[in-house]
């Protein structure tokens, strides 16, 4: 008779994490990742712990969540095709508002081929992961998004990471690579962490000089940045040398999923080799013909894309003017982070914040960079500018009292 061995407990990698929450709670603070929205009452308004809050955290920047054509396409949608699919797209789950979503994001972006995945997160695994492989080089920003990086690991192809927007440090990686190896250059529009954009016109050319192919995430530059919306690569005027825009459906467009368009010749054949894409279930028809809604309406925003500009200057103006550290030195995009000293004082802001009002996003290592803690405020051009004044306000009241300016 042998003795029962000893389990390890496989949650112990999890315990300095879990003592740090712990210590971080014990002081009677609210749990900054475990907010709940009790109603959410428009795109910049909520009801949360029992009060009206304002909303500076949710990504939503086009305010679309609420738009009445975008609402009643779901609604029609759900009487006409139910509620869900129960299947993948390459067997019962493609119905025709998956069809029309993808023709929508082809018109966005002017481009030959559009694949929708469920999640954004689902678009770079998939995408990525099925692109490189064995043999092959992802050359990468390292602020890269968490889906960027798990695609790179699934895929099993040499990562080699190269300083945040340094574009000596990207060409003298590429340079290294071995001659004729396949070559994958990842990089991000906006990168939402401090809201900077990538000099995307110098990066890609140096890419292309080396013969790798470009794959820009633009989730959170979609609907917003550039003439018509379509991002930082068209802002800059090199959307046309780009071989993979990924994007999000959980940003500008204000529901959920992922995407990808490109106009390589031989796209579509990943329907069938993706397997975040083959083995999962499609999208529910409601959100595919709100999504396509939306989408469409995000073409002719343009004035919508000029008040969420304005937005964003005069909350990056006022936040400096009040002594308040930030993530960028000018405002580049929608998101404005504000840099705190620690990660307690940051908490403590955000509750400060919270009881004024206010909701925004504490962000900490390791998602954030150099091991900052982070209040990230996202604007929406839903919110006007009473409301951007009023946030200010609420800004110095919590910093004073906080010790924070």
């Amino acid at each position: 008779m042998t003795d029962t061995a000893t389990t390890t407990d496989l949650f112990s990698k999890f315990d300095p994490l879990i003592e740090q929450r712990r210590a971080l709670l014990s002081t009677g603070l609210t749990d900054p990742f475990n907010l709940v929205m009790e109603k959410v009452l428009s795109p910049t308004r909520a009801i949360c712990n029992g009060r009206e809050t304002i909303l500076l955290g949710t990504y939503n920047y086009m305010g679309m969540t609420f738009d009445p054509d975008v609402v009643a396409a779901g609604k029609l949608a759900l009487d006409d095709f139910g509620s869900g699919t129960t299947g993948s797209r390459v067997l019962n789950g493609t119905y025709a508002g998956h069809r029309d979503v993808e023709a929508a994001l082809r018109e966005f972006y002017g481009m030959d081929h559009a694949m929708v995945f469920s999640t954004g997160y689902q678009a770079n695994l998939g995408i990525i992961s099925t692109m490189a492989g064995k043999g092959d080089y992802i050359v990468l920003d390292i602020d890269s998004h968490a889906s960027i990086w798990d695609g790179c690991k699934m895929g099993d192809a040499e990562v080699v990471p190269f300083k945040h927007n340094d574009i000596e440090a990207m060409e003298k990686r590429l340079r290294r690579i071995p001659e004729g190896a396949g070559k994958l250059v990842i990089l991000e529009g906006v990168y939402s962490m401090l809201g900077d954009i990538a000099p995307l016109k110098e990066m890609i050319a140096v890419a292309k000089a080396h013969g790798a192919m470009v794959l820009v995430d633009e989730a959170h530059s979609m609907g917003f940045i550039g003439p018509n919306g379509r991002g930082v690569a068209e802002d800059q005027g090199v959307l046309d040398q780009v071989d993979f825009v990924i994007g999000t459906f959980s940003k500008s467009v204000g529901t959920v999923g992922g995407f990808c368009v490109s106009n390589h010749p031989k796209f579509e054949i990943l329907r069938l080799v993706c397997r975040p894409y083959v083995f999962t279930a499609s999208l529910p028809p409601s959100v595919m013909h709100t999504a396509a809604t939306s989408i469409r309406k995000l073409m002719h925003a343009g004035d919508k894309r000029a008040h969420l500009w304005e937005n964003s200057r005069t909350l990056h103006a006022g936040m400096l003017a009040r002594g308040f550290k930030l993530g960028t030195q000018t405002p580049q995009s929608a998101i404005i982070s504000v840099i705190m000293p620690d990660l307690e004082r940051g908490a403590a802001m955000w509750e400060a914040l919270l009881h004024e009002g206010l909701y925004v996003n504490l962000a900490r290592p390791p998602a954030t960079p150099a091991g900052m803690t982070l209040l990230r405020c996202s604007l929406c051009a839903e919110h006007t500018a009473e409301q951007v004044q009023t946030i200010l306000g609420m800004f110095e009241r919590a910093g004073k009292a906080m010790g924070i300016i």
